[in-house]
């Protein structure tokens, strides 16, 4: 079996206006991303005080313009900081998805990180429930998963 070499670019074109806000997102989420869990779930539940619930689509185009700026984010082990820059560049539009880091449901053992919006994975090929969440950051006033 082959790898590919190259990763498909997400989302098309990212309007100019977008481009530096989703650029400082990921180098925000990638030094973000060297922290301990703990720390991870500390800032994050920080910076989602006041904003409002997230809806999908207003996650999925986060998520996508973060994968547009950057080759780790759209990377399979860029799942940590994917995730955070996704919540960062939300929350610098007023919104928060919920923020997971969560197993595989079944064998083999593997851990990922995803964003959540209205109860669903953004942008994830694994159908919703294929991970169970240990940490989880949602908006305030929203249960955890």
């Amino acid at each position: 079996m082959s790898t590919p070499m190259s990763l498909p670019r997400r989302g098309g074109e990212l309007p100019l206006r977008r481009r530096p806000l989703a650029i400082a997102a990921v180098v925000a989420a990638r030094l973000l991303a060297t922290q301990s869990p703990g720390r991870i779930r500390s800032v994050l539940t920080w910076l989602q005080h006041g904003a409002r619930p997230a809806d999908y689509e207003q996650t999925l185009a986060a998520r996508e313009a973060v994968m547009t700026v950057s080759i780790l984010c759209r990377g399979a082990q860029g799942c940590v900081p994917r995730s955070v820059a996704t919540a960062l560049l939300c929350r610098a539009s007023g919104v928060w998805p919920t923020w997971c880091v969560g197993i595989r449901r079944v064998a083999p053992f593997a851990a990922h990180a995803w964003v959540e919006a209205e109860g669903i994975m953004v942008g994830e090929r694994e159908p919703t429930g294929y991970f169970r969440p240990l940490v989880a950051v949602p908006p305030k006033g929203v249960p955890v998963p």
